[in-house]
């Protein structure tokens, strides 16, 4: 239920200028019953002036004079079309302007990141124009080349709830559309909470980068034994100064020649 404004000057103006109970008086205005009481006895709200309801068009004097006639009846707020707010306006949020000069940057960065989400997506969470998105895409943007990609939360354009909740329905969409999504899609869609809360992954050091492949498991051993026997015993003198059979025939052929 909504209430007035001014909520304890009004309660004052209702105790001192109508008879209505101190619940009903209490009920309208968000108020303890013994607290409007007290400022009926002088105990609460001392010096506070009262605030004419009826002059300042939250109530009626027929729904006074018919609260004072029943004491079960409970006041309600004078119907102010100019008080209930013109409706939501569509399209882009506003953007301040000490801010509105990140915007390409966390446009580059969704557009890298998270190349599912819609132009239409991206500019209501950055408060953006689709023009500017296509440029920013397609990399015809006047100042592409001294943008750097920049997370819109970081920035302060949007809450990363609100972000998550973009990215989600893109998936779902996505999935629904038939579209399969890769390894790297489906870690993008991990929530915050779930991210801190994942173990960092193992980074190797520089300079054994590309060796993590290598092992070392029996090869040189294995190497080893086949070259060993390969070469033979070689263990005396006859072994190791032995020739091919036939040998000494040869040479003596040669020599006959």
């Amino acid at each position: 239920m909504a209430k007035p404004i001014m909520a304890k000057a009004t309660a004052v103006w209702l105790v001192d200028n109508t008879t209505i109970s101190f619940k009903q008086i209490a009920d309208f205005v968000g108020m303890h019953e013994l607290e409007v009481q007290g400022i009926a006895d002088g105990d609460v709200a001392q010096g506070v002036k009262g605030f004419d309801p009826i002059a300042n068009n939250q109530l009626t004097q027929e729904e006074i004079d018919e609260a004072q006639a029943s004491p079960l009846h409970k006041l309600s707020l004078k119907f102010n079309a100019a008080a209930q707010g013109e409706e939501k306006r569509r399209g882009p949020r506003y953007t301040p302007l000490s801010k509105r000069q990140d915007r390409p940057a966390s446009i580059l960065w969704l557009v890298k990141f998270h190349p599912e989400l819609s132009d239409g997506q991206i500019s209501k969470l950055v408060g953006t124009t689709k023009p500017t998105i296509q440029a920013i895409r397609e990399r015809t943007h006047w100042n592409i080349s001294n943008i750097q990609p920049i997370d819109p939360v970081a920035l302060g354009l949007c809450k990363q709830s609100e972000l998550d909740a973009a990215v989600q329905k893109a998936a779902a969409k996505k999935a629904a559309d038939g579209e399969v999504m890769s390894d790297d899609e489906r870690r993008k869609l991990v929530s915050t909470e779930q991210s801190l809360g994942m173990d960092a992954e193992p980074k190797i050091p520089t300079a054994i980068e590309g060796l993590e492949t290598f092992t070392l498991s029996g090869t040189d051993a294995d190497d080893e034994d086949e070259d060993d026997a390969s070469k033979g015993d070689y263990s005396d003198a006859d072994s190791f100064f032995s020739l091919p059979d036939g040998g000494a025939d040869d040479d003596e052929d040669d020599a006959k020649g």
